[in-house]
């Protein structure tokens, strides 16, 4: 395969494109009315990238509000609550990803593709100290629960 000339071989594919139609390309359906094929010719010519930067905005400000998290998230149910804004943060993420990716959206595609990288980085600052694969410290000890596993209540009298 290394005596291929790979630059040429391109050029090639490159020329035999340029030479096909873009009908020829993009094959309306057999028996389309005229007002179908307008229709899709429409929304083929009307494809624009605002959509997808609206998405992308919203998940953003999601992965930014999450770094200000105003609430308790050391154990139970404010936890859950944290991990449950990161997971949204990575769904978020991999919609504007999916919505760029079909809008041929290269820099927001690399950016949503970022935003599930940081909500797995997030998730993952909170989840591997308590199931004991990280080093837990203070602010995040072992066990998901608000007491240590095996410790006992301390008893009011």
């Amino acid at each position: 395969m290394a005596d291929r000339d790979w630059e040429a071989e391109m050029k090639k594919i490159d020329r035999q494109l340029e030479s096909v139609s873009d009908k020829a390309l993009f094959p309306q359906k057999e028996g389309a009315t005229p007002a179908q094929q307008a229709k899709v010719t429409e929304q083929r010519a009307g494809t624009s990238t605002l959509g997808v930067f609206l998405r992308l905005t919203l998940a953003v400000a999601l992965a930014v509000g999450v770094v200000f998290w105003p609430y308790g998230s050391r154990c139970g149910v404010g936890l859950f609550g944290y991990l449950g804004a990161v997971t949204v943060v990575g769904v978020g993420g991999v919609w504007s990803a999916v919505w760029s990716w079909r809008h041929r959206a290269a820099r927001a595609h690399m950016l949503s593709l970022l935003l599930v990288l940081w909500a797995i980085l997030l998730a993952s600052m909170e989840v591997l100290p308590r199931t004991g694969y990280a080093r837990a410290d203070v602010s995040r000890p072992v066990g998901f629960g608000c007491t240590a596993p095996g410790a006992t209540l301390p008893v009011l009298k």
